[in-house]
């Protein structure tokens, strides 16, 4: 007789955690942002755009009197209003000013790193080339920095087609959350094509994204499964998956414990667990929880880099007897 889900042959003995996983300094101050604005002034705080791209994040917010909104028409004079992590174009900083509203900007600061790179060549007379995903709203930001001059290129194959109007000064940067290997490609092909192209400083792929999808690469070849906690929306959780798959390891993204399918792990050793940097480490206790009633009889996290970067907050969310630490539910 065959087996009913909730009756799956006994799965994986042992579950190995990913290090680093989970929330990045970036998102931790995004939210901390968030919870202090509706601390100090009450809700609703509007927030243009999920404040990071986590379902489970974005409905406690909620819950507390965040509005997520799209267009700042939606939002009332006088309002509080918090751009999101990712970042927003000038247009609608310029926007939120002419309409009043309170703002604080929740975009990360290796994010803003990009937009004042982009703002200073531009002065200096620099086209870009932007390496990123079409529709994200990091990308929409930052190309809307400008009104011109900064062309997407999303893989190899567009490179060829970009027609920047001069070459003699051309920078390229990129989104902050690629997988690092397809970014490193299709910058050769950039190179390659345009030789004198100049390149970041310091790579605009962040720590976090990095740290993460190399503890995966590690994790890969340990498992026989890899499990990414992450939304849909993601692009850093959705290149963790990808990055587990290039290697040979099956992988699938889930966006809480009850999305993850017993036949995934059904007679699997090992099971591999990582979370994107938008996931809280609540969601990963639940799917351990999960995995045990499933089978899993112990748990082990391998070893990785200790990531000690804090972001500070913007001015004005000062509370007295706050000491700053994120709620346990989102930690």
């Amino acid at each position: 007789m065959t087996a009913s889900p909730s009756t799956a042959a006994p799965t994986a003995s042992e579950i190995v955690l990913a290090a680093p996983r989970g929330f990045c300094a970036g998102v931790d101050r995004a939210i901390e942002i968030v919870e202090r604005a509706l601390a100090k002034f009450g809700a609703p705080v509007y927030v243009r755009h999920e404040i990071v791209h986590n379902t489970y994040v974005v409905n406690e917010l909620r819950a507390k009197g965040a509005i997520f909104i799209e267009e700042l028409a939606e939002v009332p004079a006088g309002a509080t209003l918090v751009f999101s992590a990712h970042g927003v174009p000038k247009a609608v900083e310029a926007e939120a000013q002419r309409r009043g509203f309170r703002v604080f900007d929740a975009t990360c600061p290796l994010v803003t790193k990009v937009h004042v790179e982009v703002a200073k060549l531009a002065r200096e007379g620099f086209e870009f080339i932007m390496i990123g995903h079409k529709g994200h709203p990091e990308v929409e930001g930052t190309m809307g920095q400008l009104d011109h001059g900064i062309h997407l290129v999303e893989d190899v194959d567009d490179v060829a087609r970009v027609q920047p109007a001069q070459t003699e000064r051309l920078a390229v940067v990129t989104q902050t959350t690629l997988s690092v290997d397809d970014a490193a490609d299709i910058l050769a092909a950039v190179k390659a094509r345009f030789p004198s192209v100049r390149e970041p400083k310091q790579q605009d792929i962040c720590y976090a994204t990095q740290n993460r999808q190399d503890a995966v690469k590690l994790l890969s070849r340990e498992v026989d499964v890899v499990i990414v906690v992450g939304s849909p929306t993601s692009s850093n959780s959705n290149r963790l998956r990808e990055v587990a798959r290039k290697l040979g390891t099956e992988a699938y993204m889930i966006d809480s414990a009850d999305e993850l399918r017993p036949e995934w792990v059904s007679g699997r050793a090992r099971v591999g667990l990582t979370a994107g940097a938008s996931a809280p480490d609540v969601l990963v206790q639940q799917v351990i929880a999960r995995l045990r009633a499933l089978g899993a009889v112990s748990v082990r996290t391998l070893a990785g880099i200790e990531e000690t970067v804090k972001f500070p907050l913007p001015k004005g969310l000062r509370i007295d007897g706050v000491d700053g630490a994120l709620p346990e539910h989102l930690r």
